[in-house]
């Protein structure tokens, strides 16, 4: 079984780049990586297609608009993440959004049945290396609740 957890962002945006942040704080955790790509999505483009399309399980991790408060996280599994994606029409750095990757997925019938994304409410989407203090203060939560939902599915026990 394959997992694929893919961090989104720009880290030259402050906030945007918190997907790729997390990514690199969940590599320092203490969890057994087999069968685990972490992957730097960057700003997207369609060679993510595969690994999504390969993968059994997935987890995205990417700043997005939740109408609450900076460092605000939201976990959308399954078809809940499909809506949220879907009603997602903000204008983006991203060189394609998620939702056309998604679009590729399901047209091939390879939209991973055991998907998530882990929202990260931003402050600031203007030049700076590192996320605001409320988007730095939520990535060791979103670590967790990234491992969780990891043993929830039996990825990592």
């Amino acid at each position: 079984m394959k997992t694929v957890i893919l961090g989104i962002g720009n880290t030259l945006l402050s906030d945007e780049g918190v997907g790729i942040h997390v990514l690199d704080a969940l590599s320092k955790m203490n969890l057994p990586w087999e069968g685990i790509d972490l992957i730097d999505g960057g700003t997207l483009s369609f060679t993510l297609a595969v690994p999504i399309e390969e993968a059994d399980f997935l987890v995205v991790v990417d700043a997005a608009q939740l109408k609450s408060p900076p460092g605000t996280l939201r976990l959308f599994k399954g078809e809940d993440m499909d809506s949220f994606l879907l009603g997602q029409r903000k204008s983006s750095v991203h060189e394609v959004g998620l939702t056309d990757l998604m679009a590729i997925a399901r047209l091939t019938e390879s939209w991973p049945e055991k998907r998530a994304l882990l929202a990260i409410q931003p402050e600031k989407l203007d030049w700076g290396d590192t996320p605001t203090p409320p988007v730095q203060s939520a990535i060791p939560e979103a670590c967790r609740q990234i491992a969780a939902l990891l043993e929830e599915w039996h990825v990592v026990h």
